[in-house]
């Protein structure tokens, strides 16, 4: 009886590393939002996280958001409480004051990250947007 336990669990981890990267996906996050904005304005980002799971196993267990390399905002999920799918968003609101560096970085709780996204927000002294 041992020895098939012992099968059944060395099939199961062999399965498991030898299709890992096939079955493995890193969470990854895009933001939208405006190139430039009034100084002082206040303006409205969506992040939009993608995985390949979310399920009881496997799912992206953190949104993390950084502006001007301060943390500002993040989402923790876990296996009871998970994104309501393996493509969701959120929205954050942030003043403008001075050009204005955001990076969010989204985490599955298996494989990691696929790395931050940035943007950055430019502005002018006088108020006027400015293009990049």
């Amino acid at each position: 009886m041992k020895r098939i336990a012992l099968l059944i669990g060395c099939a199961f981890v062999w399965f498991f590393l030898s299709t890992g990267p096939v079955l493995a996906n890193q969470s990854s996050v895009s933001i939208e939002g405006p190139a430039s904005a009034e100084q002082g304005s206040e303006v409205t980002l969506r992040l939009t996280v993608t995985h390949s799971a979310n399920s009881f196993f496997h799912y992206t267990n953190r949104l993390t958001v950084q502006v001007n390399g301060k943390p500002f905002t993040q989402w923790v999920f876990t296996s009871g409480n998970r994104p309501e799918g393996a493509v969701f968003t959120r929205e954050v609101k942030i003043r403008i004051i001075g050009n204005t560096e955001v990076v969010a970085e989204a985490y599955c709780n298996i494989h990691g990250s696929k790395g931050p996204a940035k943007v950055t927000i430019v502005t002018s002294e006088t108020g006027a947007p400015v293009l990049k």
